[in-house]
């Protein structure tokens, strides 16, 4: 089995997957939640192939960062939307460090689930 390149575009459910957005006790990828992203943030542009949705690594990284910022930091849509448009908040540099963080997390993830793979072989 060969792994996707880091560049290469992923599908919903694998972003779903990579940002753990899950629903409930199933556990299930999360897929409705960044279609409802893509109407807020217009910053978001999946590429779309036969009503398909596939994004590329620098979406990718956009998508942690709202993550972070809605879910782990607390923040409203409105402030995310000031946030990625430039607009003056009070975001410190604490919170790009810790985005970079969230971001290095995810990398270190995916290079383990490759090693179990590769531990099954």
């Amino acid at each position: 089995m060969t792994n996707k390149s880091e560049k290469a575009y992923k599908t919903i459910g694998e972003v779903s997957k990579m940002l753990n957005l899950t629903s409930g006790v199933s556990k299930k990828s999360n897929n409705h939640t960044l279609r409802y992203w893509e109407t807020q943030f217009k910053q978001i542009k999946p590429k779309i192939i036969n009503k398909r949705r596939y994004y590329d690594i620098n979406t990718i990284h956009l998508l942690s960062k709202i993550h972070f910022l809605l879910k782990k930091q607390g923040m409203t849509i409105k402030g995310v939307q000031k946030y990625l448009n430039n607009e003056k908040i009070n975001v410190d540099e604490k919170n790009n460090e810790i985005i970079r963080s969230v971001e290095l997390k995810f990398r270190l993830n995916k290079l383990s689930n490759i090693l179990k793979t590769l531990k099954k072989k």
